[in-house]
């Protein structure tokens, strides 16, 4: 059995990356991009194409993301149960989300669309606290009010 200030250290770990997780929702809920700074290594992969987003480096994704959510009215990145595997410095992490989200036309007339998954992470400890260096995004279902092409052409535009 680990000694008091192992179990407090493990716990105080847990406890950051739990706040990474949700500094990374309210990043995107909150349209404050630049937090994502604060969640991700600069050097991480991130892969978001199982729904179908991109894959790439943090840079890359971090643009990308920016650029997908916007047009969305609101969004709600809610986080669910968490699987968290720490060995010293380095994590792996299992993270359930639900994801509704809405689009208002022109009209008023507001779309939503309900996404559910896993984020599947690799957590590194860093000299900033505990980052994520990789994820990938396994997504379980969608569901929307539209057909997805149908808000997809919304999303481009159309």
């Amino acid at each position: 059995m680990a000694d008091l200030s192992e179990q407090v250290k493990r716990l105080t770990d847990r406890l950051e990356i739990d706040d990474l997780l949700t500094r990374y929702t309210v990043a995107l809920d909150t349209r404050q991009w630049n937090l994502l700074a604060d969640v991700f290594t600069p050097d991480a992969t991130i892969d978001y194409t199982s729904s179908g987003g991109i894959k790439g480096a943090y840079a890359e994704v971090a643009a990308w993301v920016e650029k997908a959510l916007t047009p969305f009215t609101a969004t709600q990145h809610l986080l669910g149960n968490r699987h968290i595997e720490l060995n010293g410095d380095r994590g792996t992490g299992r993270t359930y989300f639900f994801n509704p989200s809405s689009l208002t036309d022109s009209s008023g007339a507001v779309t939503m669309l309900f996404v559910g998954g896993y984020y599947l992470d690799a957590f590194v400890r860093t000299a900033d606290g505990w980052r994520i260096a990789e994820r990938y995004e396994e997504t379980a279902w969608f569901n929307s009010e539209e057909p997805l092409d149908v808000i997809a052409a919304k999303l481009a535009g159309g």
